[in-house]
């Protein structure tokens, strides 16, 4: 295998990386000259190819910008020519990328030289959290606090885990890894979100994406009154750009309630990524302002930001351990179908519906980041779960389990739960085997 990964950088930078990759691989300089040209760099892919390498361009997306478009067509004829010699090929071509769309526009683009070529497609999803916790045994430690703290800025994603390894930050304050991995000008991610989410954007969807990703779970009406109050112009334009940023970029979601119908106009809406959500609720304002306050200011301010965009990642994070743990075998519930959460327009609420048809089991949770106003709601969240049951008459026969769910539970705050009658558990219950 021969593997390089695409710098985003001119076309001299382009043909640098690849060649110190090629020696790094300890492949024959005398045998595969090293390109001097973007026609060359294809005919290298080739020559690998026909030689039995299996040639993977990483970042293969930094191929739409206009100075390395070219290449592009020069593939084409390679790989046309290669897949009508595919018996006698032993080799073969990957290309990798982590811009979706771009990639998108250089594959499927009916316009694009490389439409239709594409024989095998491979989605690639983030580290499991079981994966997150193996990282922080090994390099830190996996107290509920951190996970929450990591996950609602990186969720699964390998890199960001990987550059907070080598700012010597994973093991750090929260405040030690924000100012190493944001605030300074050799941090790793200071420019990370407009690169990767927000350059094609633009700024034409600006305002829908920092409501959305600052009120997670926010209704249409909700976004189409934020957007009448701040940019009135662009009012009659949210359920077009809301389809673009959904279906285009997937950028957003739209969520419906368990049971509900597709056409049902109970919808939400998130920012799908939990980078770019807590970049633009708690990050992008103060990182943007380095130059005017004093790092410490600025990393506070965004710490006590990410507290509160914490409490909708919690909701997330247990949801996901909840599946995982199920599709391993491990803990107390085994799913049937995929965890969900329900409300209807009585502001009636319930954070996490899981179900198990076999046993005729269902479960019911709540999420506060805050013990002490967990402990307060109990009362408030049987009320939801009652309303629930009143207009779901068909689960009032099955087994109802309530479970109370933290970061973090004391004894004390164990005794109060169970006492209310409901299961508690934390962060550190449901890690727990993974």
């Amino acid at each position: 295998m021969f593997y390089v990964q695409i710098p985003d950088s001119a076309p001299v930078g382009v043909l640098s990386a690849v060649s110190d990759a090629m020696t790094t691989f300890g492949i024959d300089a005398e045998r595969f000259p090293r390109p001097t040209s973007l026609i060359g760099l294809a005919g290298i892919v080739r020559e690998l190819a026909e030689a039995g390498y299996v040639v993977v361009l990483d970042e293969f997306q930094y191929f739409s910008r206009p100075t390395l478009y070219e290449f592009t067509s020069h593939l084409q004829a390679v790989v046309d020519d290669l897949g009508n010699r595919a018996s006698e090929v032993g080799g073969g071509l990957l290309v990798l990328g982590s811009l979706h769309s771009e990639l998108v526009a250089l594959l499927e683009d009916r316009y694009a030289p490389l439409y239709n070529r594409t024989t095998d497609q491979i989605e690639l999803d983030h580290l499991d959290v079981g994966s997150v916790l193996a990282i922080l045994r090994e390099h830190s430690e996996p107290a509920p606090e951190r996970l929450l703290f990591l996950w609602n800025l990186f969720e699964g994603v390998p890199k960001f885990y990987r550059d907070c390894y080598e700012q010597g930050v994973l093991g750090g304050s929260r405040e030690e890894l924000l100012a190493g991995m944001f605030f300074r000008s050799s941090s790793p991610l200071r420019t990370e979100a407009d690169n990767w989410f927000l350059s094609e954007l633009r700024g034409r969807y600006d305002v829908i994406l920092k409501f959305v990703a600052r009120q997670p779970g926010c209704s249409f009406g909700d976004i189409e009154a934020h957007v009448r109050e701040s940019s009135p112009e662009g009012a009659q334009q949210v359920s077009s750009y809301l389809k673009i940023l959904i279906e285009k970029y997937q950028l957003v979601e739209r969520r419906l309630p368990i049971f509900a119908k597709p056409q049902t106009r109970r919808s939400r809406y998130y920012l799908r990524d939990n980078f770019l959500r807590s970049w633009l609720a708690a990050l992008h304002n103060p990182v943007s302002a380095i130059n005017f306050r004093s790092e410490g200011e600025l990393v506070n301010r965004a710490n006590l930001a990410l507290f509160e965009a914490e409490g909708h990642g919690l909701e997330r994070l247990v949801a996901q351990l909840y599946e995982e743990r199920s599709r391993k075998g491990v803990g107390d519930f085994a799913l049937t179908a995929r965890i969900q959460g329900y409300w209807n327009r009585s502001d009636n609420e319930i954070d996490l519906v899981a179900l198990d048809e076999d046993r005729r089991i269902v479960r019911f949770g709540t999420c506060k980041r805050n013990p002490d106003r967990l402990i307060r709601d109990l009362a408030s969240f049987d009320a939801h779960i009652a309303r629930f049951l009143a207009e779901f008459p068909a689960y009032r026969t099955w087994t109802h389990q309530q479970v109370a769910i933290a970061p973090r539970l004391s004894a004390e705050h164990r005794l109060a739960i169970s006492a209310a009658g409901h299961i508690p558990q934390d962060l550190a219950d449901l890690g727990t085997d993974l």
